[in-house]
C-alpha cells in the first residue's frame, strides 16, 4: 500500500482503545519477555563501543597530558573533537536502537499471531536494510534538537510520533523514510493522548523490575516497546499493509 492510500487508510480506523491495548501487551509480554531480553542485552553490547568512542579524546588527553584533569576546561582541540563526536555517536547509537527495536516488534507479531518463523534480532542488518534505518535515525535525531529547542515542551509531543516509527519501520516495507516519518505523525497525531499515556504508563510498570534487586528491570524494561505493536495493528492493520 502506497503513502496516499495507507494515509487515508489510518484516518478511516477508529480510534485507538487504552484499556484494549495496554490488557493485551500484558498478556503479549509473558511470551516474549525472553526476546525482550535478549534484545536489549544486544542493544547495551552494540552501543558500548559508541561510549567508548565518545571518550577516546579524554582519554588521550589524560595519557598525553595529565595535569589537564586539574583544571575546570577542556583544551579546544578536545572540546571540538567532543562536540564532533557527540551528534556521531547518537546518530550511530539511534541507528541500531532502532534496528533492533523494529526486529522487536515483528517478533512480537509473529508470537501473537502465532506465526512459525524463527527470532531474527539482526534482521535490520541485512540485505542492505540498514541505510533506511541510518537515514530514520537521521530523522529522529533531528526531531530530538527540534523538541530540546522548544525548551524540552517540543519533546513531550514529539515522543508520541518518534516511538511509532519503528513500528512503521517494520511492518510498512512500502514506505519510504521520509513517508515513515509522515504517517508516524499521522496516526500519532489522530491519537496522541491515547498513545503518551500508554507509553508513559507502560514505562512505569516496566521500571517495576526494580522491586527484584534491581536486575528484574532487565527483564521487564522492553514491556513497553509491546503497546506499540498494537498500535500499529490496531491504528493501521496488518492484511491491508503487509
Amino acid at each position: 500500500m502506497n503513502f496516499e492510500n495507507q494515509t487515508q487508510h489510518i484516518k478511516h480506523k477508529p480510534d485507538l482503545n487504552f484499556g484494549t491495548i495496554f490488557s493485551r501487551s500484558i498478556e503479549l509480554f509473558k511470551k516474549v519477555w525472553l526476546q525482550g531480553f535478549i534484545i536489549l542485552l544486544l542493544t547495551f553490547v552494540v552501543i558500548l563501543p559508541f561510549y567508548i568512542v565518545m571518550y577516546i579524546p579524554m582519554i588521550a588527553m589524560g595519557l598525553t597530558d595529565p595535569e589537564a584533569f586539574r583544571h575546570n576546561e577542556l583544551p579546544p582541540m578536545v572540546a571540538i573533537a567532543m562536540i564532533i563526536l557527540v551528534p556521531v555517536i547518537a546518530i550511530g547509537i539511534t541507528t541500531f536502537a532502532l534496528a533492533l527495536n523494529a526486529a522487536f516488534l515483528k517478533i512480537c507479531k509473529q508470537k501473537d499471531l502465532e506465526e512459525v518463523a524463527k527470532d531474527d534480532y539482526f534482521y535490520y542488518f541485512k540485505e542492505g536494510r540498514i541505510g533506511k534505518v541510518f537515514i530514520l535515525a537521521l530523522y529522529v535525531f533531528g526531531l530530538s534538537i527540534l523538541g530540546a529547542l522548544a525548551c524540552g515542551v517540543g519533546m513531550f509531543y514529539l515522543m508520541v510520533p518518534i516511538s511509532l516509527i519503528p513500528a512503521f519501520l517494520s511492518f510498512s516495507n512500502d514506505l519510504s523514510p521520509s513517508e515513515i516519518v509522515k504517517a508516524s505523525f499521522i496516526l500519532g497525531n489522530k491519537n496522541w493522548l491515547v498513545i503518551f499515556g500508554l507509553v508513559l504508563i507502560m514505562s512505569i510498570v516496566a521500571q517495576l523490575g526494580f522491586i527484584l534487586c534491581c536486575v528484574g528491570v532487565l527483564f521487564t524494561a522492553m514491556l513497553g516497546k509491546v503497546p506499540i505493536y498494537y498500535m500499529y495493528k490496531d491504528g493501521v492493520g496488518f492484511d491491508e499493509v503487509i
